[in-house]
């Protein structure tokens, strides 16, 4: 049997709901499911005394069954004269009291401020089956009607899928009116078969009295598990509200019927209160894991402050930590800053009944889905300060408890969460025997201000010594091990004198490495931010002196104005440098570092045996293509040293083939300046290898 429309605009039309209730009889139709879903809502704002208008009422038991509870005060309207005569009928004998009258609630024959509740399920909806001039009028009428036979004081409660364009369309009509407008989510309790896989809301409309004059509007969303209404700014705030809740449903429907594998699927729940990001969900699946009864489904939660980590941070990571945890469905869970979690135990309890909407099919009843983290921690962080740029937006400082248990400080710009800026290496034990820290007392106390001494249960604070043998990633570590291309005989020392000139300056770590274990060098950082060399100060304990210089400069213009000058040269160039504009396929550099007549300036700004290294990180394969095609033309010897796991590769570019250098030789040259680093008498970091980041270079 057919009952559907043959298009959405018959929804409106009298003559498509005699034809249906004809054909479908004395059968219950439940739009948007039943009493039982919807009647916490229904008792919270409809009062068993109420004189209650039910419009568009069909042949639903809502109405009988709100009287079977003790509403007696329910009249119900239909334009189609079957059903009307079909209702009569059905509860002559059990429901005397409840009316039953065929009448178009687009022109009612009440009289004005008659009842306390106006009860539409659906209608609305139905009415509303497009934006043309004729529907709107009929829903102006529509809503005209609702207020003039709604007493003040007295609401409209609609029960809706809640489109953007009907809601939209009636939130602004009532919000003109001076009426408050609260939404809110139903969760579906009955075992009934769902009509629609998207939620159903009800909207309640309060009629207040106009005030000439008055803007405030009261706009709010309450869902299901909020214990008081979170108050929203404007209709489009309420709007992407009803939004983010539809998305999830049919993220929920497809990911309960489907597998995500291939796509990456995630989403963000936010505090209920607040509104803010709590939690991003990553959905990870791998069909190639055979299904048992004990591997369907696990939830992992990331540890506060190691998203940006690759493992955690990536898709592919994340493909990979599905594989090594052997689960059907792996469900990552992000957790955010500025939210504040007791325990493990906690966010369990807080999360279980959501994380298993998410679930796949097929999962066992009453299975046990665990939870898992690294070590069981759900990690530590602490921040340390906020800031804004004018370049690069809201940032904070944070320090975070690694997996063996040392703390490193973090750079985070708030416009991209999920990368790390800049990393430092915290000490958290006493290590005053060691020459850095030495000497870093010597200085505090000159300087009048009190040690960085620290034990195993110090926490992490300003002030805190930083390991300055620390590289936070491998790229810094492969620009490192690339400085032996300095000499043809691979004896590059840590006593070698060398200029350099490094673009993008961050927490500093780089150029301080390089000042600190490198005793003849001189450093020239330049940084466009000024807000980021305070940072580099303050928090990451960087310092200028005769041989460290920052220049607060634009690079591009800095490089074009020197190597015009001709006036100065560098042995080495570094650019270590992002780009702001997150829609381009490449992150770093910007593509005016990489641009052919630029370049030309960096090589004429080169020593004759120079080195320029260049961090490249570009995902877009025809402007990778292009940026290569620019640094051939005018550097005749580039190595290329790929960084495993990430996007990151590093260019080492010369000016002449004749430096060309065997790989056994770089290898070599790489050990060896490791082991001068090493004897300097600085405390050095013993979770890396530097000659190891020579191993794969290859000449493009």
């Amino acid at each position: 049997m057919n009952l559907l429309p043959k298009s959405s605009k018959e929804f409106s039309s009298a003559e498509y709901w005699e034809t249906f209730f004809k054909k479908r009889g004395a059968c219950a139709f439940e739009w948007y499911g039943t009493y039982v879903d919807h009647c916490a809502v229904l008792h919270k704002y409809i009062k068993p005394k109420d004189k209650v208008l039910v419009v568009g009422c069909g042949n639903s038991e809502l109405s009988e069954q709100m009287y079977d509870v003790g509403y007696h005060g329910i009249t119900n309207i239909d334009i189609s004269e079957v059903v009307i005569d079909q209702m009569k009928e059905r509860n002559a004998t059990r429901r005397p009291t409840m009316a039953f009258m065929k009448m178009d609630m687009m022109q009612m024959e009440f009289g004005d401020s008659q009842f306390q509740v106006v009860l539409d399920k659906g209608t609305m909806d139905a009415v509303m089956t497009d934006e043309s001039d004729g529907t709107l009028h009929n829903v102006d009428r529509m809503f005209a009607e609702i207020g003039r036979v709604l007493q003040v004081g007295g609401r409209f409660v609609c029960i809706s899928l809640a489109q953007e364009h009907i809601a939209k369309k009636a939130m602004s009509h009532f919000l003109q009116q001076g009426w408050p407008v609260r939404i809110h989510t139903v969760e579906e309790q009955s075992t009934a078969k769902k009509q629609s896989i998207m939620p159903v809301f009800i909207f309640i409309f309060t009629k207040f009295k106009k005030i000439p004059g008055a803007d405030h509007k009261i706009l709010e969303m309450f869902t299901e598990d909020q214990g008081k209404p979170l108050r929203l700014d404007s209709v489009e705030q309420l709007l992407e509200a009803v939004k983010g809740k539809q998305q999830y449903a049919l993220l929920r429907n497809h990911l309960t019927k489907n597998s995500s594998s291939g796509e990456n699927v995630s989403l963000t729940l936010c505090d209920s209160v607040s509104g803010k990001s709590r939690y991003t969900f990553y959905i990870v699946d791998l069909p190639i894991v055979k299904a048992s009864r004990t591997n369907y489904f696990a939830i992992f939660i990331v540890p506060q402050g190691r998203e940006t980590e690759w493992l955690f941070g990536s898709d592919e990571g994340r493909r990979q930590l599905g594989k090594s945890a052997e689960f059907k469905r792996l469900l990552v869970v992000g957790l955010h800053r500025d939210q504040f979690y007791e325990s493990m135990e906690a966010i369990q309890s807080e999360l279980s009944g959501k994380v298993m909407e998410l679930a796949p099919s097929g999962l066992p009843p009453n299975q046990q889905v665990p939870f898992l983290s690294v070590g069981g921690d759900i990690g530590v962080r602490t921040i340390q300060c906020r800031g804004t740029s004018d370049m690069s937006g809201e940032y904070v400082i944070e320090d975070v408890k690694g997996e063996d248990g040392n703390y490193f400080r973090h750079l985070v710009f708030l416009s991209n969460v999920n990368v790390l800026q800049s990393e430092a290496k915290l000490f958290l034990h006493n290590v005053s025997k060691s020459v850095t820290l030495q000497k870093k007392k010597k200085k505090e106390k000159r300087r009048g201000r009190p040690c960085a001494e620290t034990d195993k249960t110090s926490k992490p604070r300003a002030g805190q010594a930083v390991d300055k043998s620390y590289l936070c990633c491998d790229h810094h570590r492969a620009m490192i091990a690339g400085l032996v291309l300095l000499s043809k005989k691979g004896d590059l020392l840590a006593d070698t004198p060398f200029s350099l000139l490094v673009v993008g300056l961050g927490g500093g770590s780089l150029p301080s490495f390089i000042h600190d274990y490198f005793s003849q060098s001189t450093v020239d950082a330049i940084e466009i931010d000024p807000v980021m060399l305070e940072v580099a100060t303050t928090w990451f304990e960087f310092s200028q002196d005769e041989r460290m210089k920052v220049i607060l400069a634009d690079g591009l213009n800095y490089i074009r104005t020197v190597a015009d000058s001709g006036n100065g040269s560098y042995d080495v160039i570094m650019f270590d440098v992002d780009s702001k504009d997150t829609t381009l396929g490449m992150s770093c550099p910007p593509p005016a570092f990489v641009d052919g007549s630029f370049l030309q300036k960096v090589r004429n700004l080169l020593a004759p045996q120079g080195l320029f290294i260049l961090n490249l990180v570009c995902r877009d394969s025809a402007l990778k293509e292009k940026v290569m095609k620019a640094i051939k033309g005018v550097f005749p010897l580039i190595y290329l040293q790929k960084i495993e796991g990430e996007v990151n590769e590093i260019l080492y570019c010369q000016l002449t083939v004749e430096l060309k250098t065997r790989s056994k030789d770089l290898l070599e040259a790489g050990q060896i300046l490791e082991n001068t680093l090493k004897k300097h008498g600085r405390y050095w970091d013993q979770t890396y290898n530097l000659a190891e980041m020579l191993k794969t270079i290859t000449i493009v």
